[in-house]
């Protein structure tokens, strides 16, 4: 008389249990689906965005920039020009024993250098705009290396289907963990967001400056300032190119990663990809002083 109730109490139990095991095991890969959709829909937008030129990615900032750079920087640009043109023929006439010899030849020199630097003011948006167009066609061609979806070796209905044959503890371990994943996972979008749109925002905050490190940079001793821009501007441009190296070490990492073997594989390779994440966009923040090593500029 007592084994059937014994019976029909472990029936419910275990029907509790599965019921919570299924609930947990589709809130889990809820969580992992929307997880890996994120990720893939920010590094796949840094394949889009990154290969953009200034005047691709956004017509109406970059038309604002070049605007107030004519207007405001140039006319500002072209009196420092004046200053220093006026210095470098001072300083050609004295540095011959204080105008004791003077060669007709200096002031060839000075007009040279100083019909240079009106040409290199004059069409410094053309020049800074042709580096950044050269190196976006390297890029470009980089981004083949690079998937459109980075994470589609985890196959999450495999996982689901493993997830049944553990006990609801583990579900339940796995279920909190991916939620914990996936909100790490958010932080890590807006991370990618942030460089990717900060590059830009920087792009545009230095080409706006242009023509004044442009009228240094025939001079002698005030030269310094425009080497130093235009290596700023390489860097800058080629920062795309270490970003887009970074995603496609990333496509390489996460292959293979979660082994669906056992409860604590899972979690171990679940772990793992939000490692590489989060590891990936350490890097992408590093590329800036990466590229201003490599180019030398400060």
């Amino acid at each position: 008389m007592l084994a059937k109730p014994l019976v029909v109490h472990s029936l419910v139990v275990d029907a509790i249990k599965d019921w919570l095991r299924e609930l947990l095991i589709q809130g889990t890969i809820s969580n992992l689906a929307g997880t890996f959709d994120a990720t893939n829909s920010q590094l796949t937008e840094i394949s889009s965005q990154i290969g953009k030129t200034p005047e691709r990615w956004n017509e109406s900032v970059f038309e604002m920039i070049k605007g107030l750079s004519d207007t405001v920087i140039l006319p500002l640009a072209g009196l420092i020009l004046a200053v220093v043109m006026t210095l470098e023929l001072i300083n050609l006439v004295t540095e011959r024993n204080n105008m004791a010899e003077i060669d007709t030849w200096i002031f060839f020199k000075w007009i040279l250098k100083t019909t240079a630097s009106i040409l290199l003011v004059a069409n410094c948006w053309n020049i800074v705009m042709g580096i950044f167009r050269a190196v976006q066609s390297i890029v470009t061609d980089a981004t083949g290396y690079v998937s459109s979806e980075h994470l589609t070796d985890i196959k999450l209905d495999y996982i689901a289907v493993s997830l049944t044959m553990f006990e609801l503890s583990e579900v339940l371990g796995l279920w909190l963990q991916s939620l914990v994943i996936s909100l790490c996972s958010n932080v890590v979008s807006i991370v990618v967001f942030i460089i990717i749109y900060g590059r830009m925002f920087e792009i545009y905050l230095v080409t706006s400056m242009a023509p004044i490190p442009m009228a240094t940079l025939t001079n002698n001793k005030w030269g310094n300032i425009g080497e130093n821009y235009i290596r700023q501007i390489f860097a800058l441009a080629f920062r795309a190119f270490l970003i887009i190296v970074c995603v496609a070490i990333y496509d390489l990492l996460v292959q293979g990663t979660i082994d669906i073997s056992s409860a604590t594989s899972i979690k171990i390779g679940l772990w793992q990809v939000l490692g590489y994440t989060v590891l990936v966009c350490f890097m992408m923040f590093k590329t800036d002083s990466i590229a201003k090593s490599i180019f030398n500029a400060h």
